[in-house]
């Protein structure tokens, strides 16, 4: 009996070209019959156990972002700005490593780079856990140790770009949004849950936050293993990254993706140190910041999802819009001294960084299936289209990642130099509004190629 369902059947998966070690070497999103029957399927069960990887990744990269709030407890002595640099510098490593996790896909497999990047994560944890508990070895050591965390921000460039290949380009916008949304979540995760696992039993025990995530990396490593597939036609050369790299669009595109994600993870590692520092209150940090991550993530892939109706430049003019009205109501609530403001004008910037965030990633994949389709739209240049976009989003999440590391350092400089973060705000209503101007120009212009094309 032939199914309709998106749920293929063991019978139809089995008729995929499947080779040794989990390899697909046919795989044809884009023929409706072919997505009908079998690859929906696939590609939701390949999407699952990323998201799944990618969720766990996450929380390692932020969790010096809520361990910091207790170090004070644990015998540490920190400023301000030694805190801020403890939740910028994981997120500058992560920023660092995405470019080789972006390289590693076509070069190992996707399901394979899954299970080697997710056993990874052990490092981080494993450090964590011993260096909270020996506060003689001093701040630099600390910091150093804190950086490996970044090995989990790695995971999303290889994990979004290895998703992007298995979905047609009608649901990419949805499908990525998910995976993406899946892995942001983890922010929110590890400071909501980090701070009651600490205190379990009474007393205070910073070494369970690196503890508890080590079984959940194993056990991420063991699904993709078991559970995910590799595509040959990931399994290329390196050189669509590198020809990523002569478009312009992927350098437009990396400037506003700092101002989305950048922004986000920014601002969620920096979000429970500024409730501590400036307001004081590290119980409202510890049992409320989650709340910013959360919002952002849950966003995300309906910034995607809507990106598909109305497309993605349209929306993210929108999110920049946003973003400079929450920096601005940030700005005033810190000179009224309202906690409750600041709390709100947070909560919208996260809002509008995760719908941002999906709307950016949607518009990359239409840019190059656009420049494909100016290229003559044959089944080889799309392919190789494809291959370009992949690159390309791995290489503008390494970009923007790097937002989460000036964010914080912004924070810091600010605090340092003038007592305050308002200068950081100021800067960052400017930034905005520079962002907005160039996603119009670029790809709203009237007349212009790519709005034609609805990017």
């Amino acid at each position: 009996m032939t199914t309709t369902s998106a749920q293929p059947t063991v019978i139809e998966e089995e008729s995929l070209d499947r080779r040794p070690g989990r390899w697909i070497g046919h795989w044809a999103p884009e023929d409706p019959a072919f997505w009908r029957r079998i690859g929906s399927g696939v590609a939701r069960r390949n999407l699952i156990w990323s998201i799944f990887a990618e969720h766990i990744g996450f929380s390692v990269w932020l969790l010096w972002s809520i361990v910091v709030v207790r170090l004070g407890d644990a015998g540490w002595q920190l400023t301000t700005s030694q805190a801020l640099w403890l939740t910028a510098v994981p997120s500058g490593v992560g920023a660092l490593l995405r470019l080789p996790y972006t390289f590693a896909v076509p070069v190992f497999g996707g399901r394979n780079w899954t299970v080697i990047s997710a056993l990874l994560l052990i490092v981080p944890c494993t450090g964590l856990a011993w260096a909270v508990e020996h506060p003689e070895i001093g701040f630099v050591s600390l910091l150093l140790i804190a950086a490996t965390a970044g090995l989990g921000g790695g995971n999303f460039a290889s994990s979004m770009a290895n998703i992007s290949f298995f979905y047609p380009e009608r649901e990419k916008g949805w499908a990525l949004g998910l995976n993406a949304a899946g892995g942001n979540i983890g922010v929110a995760v590890v400071q909501f849950v980090v701070p009651q696992v600490i205190v379990l039993g009474g007393g205070l025990a910073l070494a369970r936050a690196g503890l508890m995530y080590i079984p959940l990396a194993v056990i991420a490593a063991v699904c993709a293993y078991l559970f995910m597939d590799n595509l040959v036609e990931a399994k290329a050369d390196v050189r669509p990254v590198w020809s990523s790299l002569r478009h312009r669009d992927t350098w437009i595109m990396s400037l506003l993706y700092i101002g989305t994600f950048g922004s986000f993870i920014g601002y969620s590692a920096a979000f429970p140190t500024l409730l501590n520092s400036v307001f004081g209150r590290p119980d409202v940090a510890l049992g409320w910041a989650f709340l910013g991550a959360g919002v952002g993530s849950l966003c995300r892939p309906f910034g995607g999802r809507l990106s598909d109706l109305v497309g993605g430049a349209k929306v993210t003019v929108v999110s920049f819009v946003l973003m400079a009205v929450g920096a601005l109501g940030a700005l005033w609530s810190v000179e009224q001294r309202s906690m409750a403001l600041f709390f709100a004008a947070f909560l919208l910037l996260f809002v509008a960084t995760g719908v941002g965030n999906g709307s950016t990633y949607r518009m990359i994949s239409r840019i190059f299936q656009v420049k494909g389709e100016e290229r003559g739209g044959t089944p080889e240049v799309m392919l190789a289209m494809r291959r370009q976009a992949a690159g390309a989003l791995g290489i503008i999440s390494a970009v923007g990642a790097f937002g989460g590391f000036l964010v914080p350092i912004c924070y810091a400089w600010a605090r340092s130099t003038y007592g305050g973060i308002q200068p950081a705000l100021r800067f960052y209503v400017g930034f905005f509004l520079v962002l907005l101007v160039v996603t119009w120009v670029a790809y709203l212009r009237p007349g212009s190629r790519m709005a034609r094309a609805g990017v």
